[in-house]
């Protein structure tokens, strides 16, 4: 009951890194049928070009065998390994392509499907693969009776297409009993030639249909629940109330070193409550008048209150506090299209307090 809750709170969709952890753990799409089909493939392919020449082969050299028995001594060991030796590279060239055609296909299969990744963690033993109770889930669960739907499905079809092979040409199957060995074997191997076909073409709906299946059903499991999602992102991005207290604490720095500024400013433009730009011009220091602090509201207040106690002229000018609070920032020059009306403001300061400019 509780997978099932489980696997009904995974709503969202699986992230790049958890697609990307499962991958370098061998968690990957794969498909059996896939393999299979490569397989039957390469029997095909084997019993269409090579299945006769190295028949033919492996007929020629017993038939030299039985036909010219005195041309093979067997008076001693000796004897006995030529011979062997002799009928073994006959029968490469019967048994070779077939095991070569299978090596291919079937790792060609493989790497279609996925990259080969070699990963320990795949042969490390571990107890849940002999516990009982997970075999009868693999066994009973989705999974399970997909795979079992899958080999009844080719039962089904490898029995229909023997049987409606071997009624059509049932007749004709007695007749090779007691016909020439030559056309017994055509026979077979035309009739063998259908079934091959007909499973082929079957194996080959099965393996698309269980490649679409696979990817659907491992993308399935690796879904996620928004917990998951929240915990992913917590451990990728960090903490976001961390974050949020981490960024409050910089801005109260930033703004206990900004208020501490305003003592040092030349003047304070004011609208007189909600805004305060606190600027500071020395010749020496500047060619331009540099913000040293700003704020609206309560922290416009405090510069306010700083600068009235250190002795900087405060000037209430609503609209050029409100057009320079929303261009200008901190430790920055303000901008040309302010300077006429800062240098009027700065020259009032110098004609009444001439000896603080220093």
């Amino acid at each position: 009951m509780s997978d099932d809750q489980d696997k009904d709170s995974k709503t969202e969709a699986p992230s790049e890194k958890k697609i990307s952890d499962a991958a370098e753990k061998g968690n990957v799409p794969f498909s059996r049928e896939a393999t299979m089909f490569a397989s039957t493939l390469a029997i095909y392919i084997f019993f269409v070009f090579f299945l006769t020449d190295g028949v033919a082969t492996l007929t020629e050299a017993l038939k030299d065998i039985f036909e010219q028995p005195e041309a093979w001594r067997l008076e001693n060991a000796t004897d006995v390994v030529a011979l062997i030796t002799h009928l073994i590279w006959k029968s490469t060239a019967l048994v070779v392509p077939a095991f070569v055609l299978l090596i291919v296909f079937g790792v060609g299969a493989s790497i279609f499907q996925n990259l080969p990744v070699p990963v320990l963690d795949r042969i490390q033993p571990k107890l849940n693969r002999v516990s009982p109770m997970a075999g009868l889930k693999r066994i009973f669960g989705i999974q399970g009776l997909v795979e079992f739907g899958k080999s009844l499905f080719k039962i089904i079809i490898v029995s229909v297409v023997v049987v409606l092979v071997l009624w059509n040409d049932y007749f004709a199957t007695l007749d090779l009993m007691f016909s020439d060995p030559v056309t017994m074997f055509s026979t077979m191997a035309s009739d063998l030639n259908e079934i091959m076909i007909v499973i082929l073409l079957s194996t080959a709906v099965l393996a698309i249909a269980d490649l679409f299946w696979s990817r659907h059903h491992w993308y399935t499991e690796l879904m996620m629940t928004k917990q998951e999602v929240k915990e992913e992102m917590k451990q990728a991005q960090g903490d976001p109330i961390v974050k949020s207290r981490l960024r409050s604490m910089q801005r109260d720095r930033a703004r206990k070193r900004m208020i501490s500024s305003v003592p040092r400013a030349t003047l304070v433009i004011a609208n007189p409550t909600h805004y305060a730009v606190a600027l500071r011009y020395v010749r020496e220091e500047s060619d331009a008048p540099v913000v040293v602090a700003m704020g609206q509201d309560l922290v416009a207040l405090k510069i306010r209150e700083i600068a009235e106690k250190n002795g900087v002229p405060v000037f209430e000018d609503p609209p050029l506090a409100r057009s320079m609070f929303a261009q200008v920032s901190v430790d920055s020059v303000i901008p040309p299209v302010f300077y006429k009306a800062v240098a009027e403001l700065i020259h009032r300061v110098h004609a009444s307090q001439p000896k603080r400019m220093t």
